[in-house]
C-alpha cells in the first residue's frame, strides 16, 4: 500500500508519530438513492492512496463482474459490501471506512439513501463531525434530500457539504448548479442551517474531488478533500463549552486510591478546579488528573480520564461531574425529540430504558405533542409513532438524571431507548428541556406508611393480577377469591377490567396505545391501594408483557404476583358468554384479543391456573394457598 507520505519509507517511526498527533475528522455521507455516496467514499479511498494492491485487483475484477460502470472501475464496490447491495446498486447498511492523509485522519460512515433505513442514517449520523449531502445534478432537490438535512438539523450537525454530483451527466453545466444551489438555500434557511459548503463535482470523474476541475473553470471554491482537511472538527468547538464528565467507572484498584473514570464529554479541567457532581449536587474540587503514564496538568474534551477529589462523596456510574460554575441541570421530565427506530410502534404508557452517556434508567412517554412531516415541515397529531416516525413527546424518568440542551451538549443530552424485554434499541432522542412540573412537583412525606396501615389489617398487602384471555374466567376467579378473602376478614378490593371502564377509563377504546394507557392507569391505582395496606385484586386481559412489568416494577419484591388464568383461545372461544368472538369473527369488534390482537402469555407468574382441568371454586381455594404461603394472609 502505498502513501502519500514519503515518510513511510524513509522514517517509519517519524511517520508513526506525526500520524499519531493528526486530528480525526468523523464525517457521514447521506442523500437520496443513487446520489453517488458510496462512489464518492470508494474515490476518496483511491486518491488517497489507502487501497491494498489486492484490494484495487478485486475492485476491477468486481467492476468487470458486475458491470455497473462498463470498462471502468466501480468505486462504490468497495463500499457496498452486502450482495443485496451490488446487485440493488444501493447502500443498504451503514458502512464505515477509515482512510488519512498528511494532514488529517477521517472515519467516514456510508449511509443509506432509501427512505426505509432512515433509521441507520440516524445512527451513522449520530457521532459525525460533519455530513456530505450528495444531490444527483440530474434531478436536484429530492424528499430523501430534505429529509436528510431536517435530520442533519436535528442531531445537531453544524458543517454540511452540499455535493452536487455527477456533474459530467448535465455537461457540467454552471446553470444547473446555480440553480440547485438556490432551491436547497431556501429550504436549508427553513431548518436553520448556516454553515452549508456547495460544490459541483463527479466522483465517478473525479472533478473537484482532490484537485480544482478542468471541466468547470467557472468554480472558485474548495475542492472537497480541501474542506474535509480544514473544516472545524467538533472535539474542538466542546473544549470552550463547560465542563462535563459522565461517570463511567469507580476506579478502586487499592484502600488508597478512589478515582472517577470517563472521557470528557465537553470543556476542559484543570487539579484545583471547583466541580459539582450530579444530580447529587454535592461539590469537591479536582486533586489529580490521572491518565496512562502519569498525571496531567489539564484534561481536554474527547480525553479519557480519572479524577481524584479531595473530599470523600458519594458518586456512582452514570452520575456527571460539571463544573461548578455551570453545573448541568438535573430533572425527570423533558420534552424531547424521537425518532423510532423499529417495527414495533412506539405507545404512549409503555415503559422503555433509556440510556444517556454511561446512566440507564426507566422512562415512559407521557404524550407525544406532535409528529413532524419531514418533507414539509408540517406539525401533524399522532397517537403512536411509527417506524422512522419523528416525533415531539414529553417523556417522564423513575429519577433525576444529570443533562444539557442536545444542541449544546450530544453527550450529555442524546438518549437511546431500549425495549425492556428483548434489549433491541428502539428509537434516538435528544432533550430539548426540563418541564417545569419536574421542579415543582416532589414526594409528600406522610407519617403513617404502607407498612403501619397493613399491620392494622393482619395481612401484607399485594396485586394478584389476573390476566388471560377475554373468557379464560378471569373476573369469575377473582370475585371468589376476594369472597372468601372478606369472609376471613381480609381487607381487599377488587379492580375489574369493565368496572374501570365506566368510570376512571371510559375516555379510552381498544386500540394498542389505549390498552397500554388502560393497564398504566390501573397499574398506578392499584399501587396506591397497596400503599393504603390493601390486597388488590386486578382482572384485565392486559395482553401487553411490557406493561404487565410496568405494573409489577411499581412495586415492591414479592408485592406483584401474576396470575396466569391459562385457557386456550378454541376453550375461550366456545364459552363466549358475551357473544364477543362472534363478534370479532364477523369483523364488528376490531383489535379483539386472540383475534385480531395479539396476547402475550405470561412467562414466569407466580401462579397458573389451568382452567381446563379447575373449576372456578377449586382455583379460588388454590390461589388462597398460594397467598398463605408467601405470607400474603397473616394467622
Amino acid at each position: 500500500m502505498a502513501h502519500q507520505s514519503d515518510l513511510i519509507a524513509t522514517d517509519i517511526e517519524q511517520y508513526l508519530k506525526q500520524h499519531e498527533h493528526k486530528s480525526l475528522l468523523r464525517f457521514i455521507t447521506c442523500g437520496s438513492v443513487d446520489d453517488g455516496k458510496s462512489t464518492l467514499i470508494g474515490r476518496l479511498l483511491f486518491e488517497s492512496k489507502m487501497l491494498f494492491e489486492d484490494q484495487l485487483a478485486a475492485m476491477e475484477a468486481d467492476s468487470k463482474k458486475w458491470g455497473t460502470q462498463g470498462d471502468d472501475i466501480d468505486f462504490a464496490l468497495l463500499v457496498d459490501g452486502l450482495a443485496a447491495e451490488r446487485e440493488q446498486g444501493i447502500t443498504i447498511d451503514v458502512a464505515y471506512r477509515f482512510f488519512s492523509t498528511d494532514k488529517r485522519k477521517f472515519i467516514v460512515a456510508d449511509t443509506p439513501g432509501h427512505e426505509q433505513y432512515t433509521r441507520n442514517m440516524v445512527t451513522g449520523a449520530s457521532t459525525a463531525d460533519a455530513a456530505i449531502l450528495m444531490v444527483d445534478a440530474r434531478k436536484g432537490i429530492l424528499t430523501q434530500t430534505r429529509r436528510h438535512s431536517y435530520l442533519m438539523s436535528l442531531l445537531g450537525i453544524r458543517h454540511i457539504v452540499v455535493a452536487i454530483n455527477k456533474m459530467d451527466l448535465v455537461g457540467y453545466s454552471e446553470k444547473t448548479f446555480r440553480s440547485i444551489v438556490e432551491d436547497y438555500s431556501k429550504f436549508a434557511e427553513q431548518l436553520g442551517l448556516k454553515q452549508i459548503t456547495y460544490i459541483p463535482m463527479s466522483a465517478f470523474k473525479g472533478d473537484n474531488i482532490i484537485t480544482h476541475s478542468d471541466n468547470m473553470p467557472w468554480y472558485h471554491g474548495t475542492t472537497l478533500m480541501g474542506y474535509l482537511e480544514t473544516v472545524e472538527i467538533d472535539d474542538t468547538r466542546m473544549q470552550k463549552q463547560a465542563f462535563r464528565l459522565p461517570v463511567q467507572w469507580v476506579n478502586r484498584p487499592n484502600l488508597d486510591f478512589r478515582g472517577f473514570s470517563g472521557t470528557i464529554a465537553s470543556g476542559v479541567v484543570k487539579p484545583g478546579d471547583r466541580i459539582r457532581v450530579q444530580p447529587s449536587g454535592k461539590e469537591s474540587h479536582v486533586a489529580r488528573i490521572v491518565v496512562h503514564g502519569g498525571d496531567l496538568p489539564q484534561g481536554v474534551a474527547g480525553q479519557s480520564v480519572t479524577l481524584t477529589l479531595t473530599d470523600e462523596i458519594d458518586i456512582s456510574r452514570g452520575d456527571v461531574i460539571s463544573t461548578a460554575e455551570e453545573p448541568a441541570q438535573t430533572a425527570d421530565q423533558f420534552e424531547t425529540t424521537l425518532v423510532w427506530m423499529h417495527e414495533d410502534a412506539m405507545l404512549p404508557g409503555r415503559p422503555y430504558l433509556l440510556k444517556i452517556g454511561t446512566k440507564t434508567v426507566t422512562a415512559t412517554v407521557t404524550d407525544i405533542k406532535y409528529q413532524v412531516n419531514v418533507n414539509t415541515l408540517e406539525h401533524t397529531a399522532a397517537k403512536k409513532l411509527e417506524l422512522n416516525a419523528i416525533g415531539i413527546c414529553n417523556i417522564s424518568l423513575d429519577r433525576g438524571i444529570a443533562f444539557d440542551d442536545y444542541q449544546h451538549n450530544k453527550d450529555t443530552g442524546g438518549f437511546i431507548l431500549i425495549d425492556r424485554l428483548t434489549n433491541n434499541t428502539v428509537a434516538a432522542g435528544m432533550l430539548h428541556f426540563s418541564l417545569r412540573r419536574s421542579q415543582n412537583i416532589h414526594m409528600q412525606h406522610v407519617d403513617v406508611n404502607k407498612d403501619a396501615r397493613a399491620l392494622t389489617k393482619g395481612q401484607k398487602p399485594a396485586v394478584l393480577w389476573f390476566t388471560g384471555l377475554s373468557g379464560a374466567g378471569k373476573s369469575t376467579i377473582a370475585n371468589l377469591v376476594e369472597k372468601k378473602l372478606h369472609a376471613q376478614g381480609r381487607h381487599t378490593y377488587l379492580l375489574d377490567g369493565d368496572n374501570v371502564r365506566h368510570g376512571l377509563n371510559k375516555d379510552l377504546g381498544f386500540t394498542d396505545t389505549d390498552r397500554v394507557e388502560n393497564i398504566r392507569r390501573v397499574a398506578e391505582v392499584s399501587r396506591l391501594m397497596v400503599d393504603a395496606g390493601l390486597i388488590v385484586l386486578t382482572a384485565f386481559i392486559s395482553p401487553f408483557r411490557s406493561e404487565r412489568r410496568l405494573a409489577r416494577d411499581l412495586l415492591e419484591d414479592g408485592e406483584f404476583i401474576e396470575v396466569f388464568v391459562d385457557t386456550p383461545l378454541a376453550v375461550a372461544e366456545d364459552r363466549d358468554v358475551k357473544g364477543l368472538y362472534k363478534k370479532a369473527r364477523r369483523g364488528e369488534l376490531k383489535n379483539f384479543t386472540g383475534i385480531d390482537s395479539a396476547y402475550e402469555q405470561p412467562e414466569e407468574p407466580e401462579i397458573r391456573l389451568d382452567t381446563t382441568s379447575l373449576s372456578a371454586e377449586a382455583a379460588a381455594d388454590e390461589v388462597i394457598e398460594i397467598l398463605k404461603r408467601r405470607g400474603v394472609i397473616l394467622d
